[in-house]
């Protein structure tokens, strides 16, 4: 069994570039919960709340609920649940696996594997990392599901499941650091260490993970702080390429004030001339997939019958 071509080829809800995070997020989550107990399992009534957190931060801008990937991770098979009532999901209800007891783990085969081959875990994880997540997210990952930080930090993954994935450009950095000057577009920091720029980096507005390009219309040279927070959804580039804070944003400090909240409907600083501003299409899915704006209220009269029919963030079973 190849589980890094399996783990690669999760089956997962598409459509119009959707981001839909759903089952690499609990996969990581039993992950990390497998290295620290490679025989318990997790009860959904106990993690729901931790999964949802985790979509919350890392998934889409709109609401959306664990149970659909707890249910459905199964039919990829690296994911068993069972109930009080013995094996088997009782489907992706919330209510019906808060009272059924309904409890999940990896795969009984999954498990074995992970336990002949100790590089196995690392390797999963770096994959479903580099293919769902950009870099400045992955250590706060790696933390938020309990993962040990050493062991995420393994080399590029190797095996069928790699064979046909997309290779970085290198010159990326480069491209988009001297099209800006080497200065962050958002605050203008442009610090050196010798003949060395320090501190910036190049950020992709559509993620290299959703088939973002390596090209200048899809960069932004910024400071490492905007970096994380551009791709954490509180920074954002709107209409006018005015640069936009999340409304879910809070900080009281002057440093906050300062550094983040001071840039709602600022300009930023670059590309240099000739060089293409960032295109509207990448602009557009980070607003829609990235950026965390005032969620639509949930309409109460739905929401019983919502828990019923298949979320709009996963497959069928």
């Amino acid at each position: 069994m190849d589980w890094l071509d399996r783990v690669a080829k999760l089956r997962q809800w598409t459509n119009d570039g959707v981001r839909a995070p759903h089952k690499p997020l609990l996969l990581l989550y039993a992950l990390g919960s497998y290295q620290q107990d490679a025989d318990g399992e997790l009860r959904y009534s106990a993690v729901e709340n931790e999964l949802r957190q985790l979509l919350t931060e890392y998934g889409p801008a709109h609401p959306t609920t664990p149970a659909y990937p707890f249910h459905h991770l199964v039919s990829d098979g690296v994911w068993e649940v069972r109930t009080d009532q013995g094996p088997g999901s009782p489907g992706s209800g919330v209510r019906i696996l808060r009272s059924s007891g309904a409890a999940g783990r990896l795969a009984p085969d999954l498990r074995t594997a992970l336990a002949r081959d100790s590089s196995l875990l690392g390797r999963l994880v770096r994959l479903l990392l580099d293919t769902h997540f950009p870099p400045s997210l992955h250590i706060d990952l790696c933390e938020a599901v309990g993962l040990d930080l050493e062991l995420a930090e393994i080399g590029p993954v190797t095996g069928a499941g790699t064979a046909a994935r997309r290779q970085r450009d290198r010159r990326m950095r480069e491209l988009i650091l001297t099209a800006y000057e080497f200065r962050c577009a958002f605050c203008g920091y442009d610090g050196v260490l010798g003949a060395k720029s320090v501190g910036l980096e190049a950020a992709h507005v559509r993620w290299w993970s959703h088939h973002g390009p390596d090209e200048v219309d899809n960069g932004l040279c910024l400071c490492s702080l905007h970096h994380k927070l551009f791709d954490r959804g509180v920074l954002g580039l709107g209409d006018g390429h005015r640069i936009l804070v999340s409304p879910r944003f809070a900080g009281r400090s002057q440093a906050s004030e300062q550094h983040v909240l001071a840039l709602a409907g600022q300009s930023p600083i670059g590309p240099r001339p000739g060089n293409a501003p960032i295109a509207r299409r990448h602009r557009e899915w980070h607003i829609r997939q990235v950026f965390h704006d005032v969620p639509p209220k949930p309409d109460r009269r739905d929401s019983t019958r919502a828990e019923s029919r298949r979320g709009p963030t996963e497959e069928a079973p």
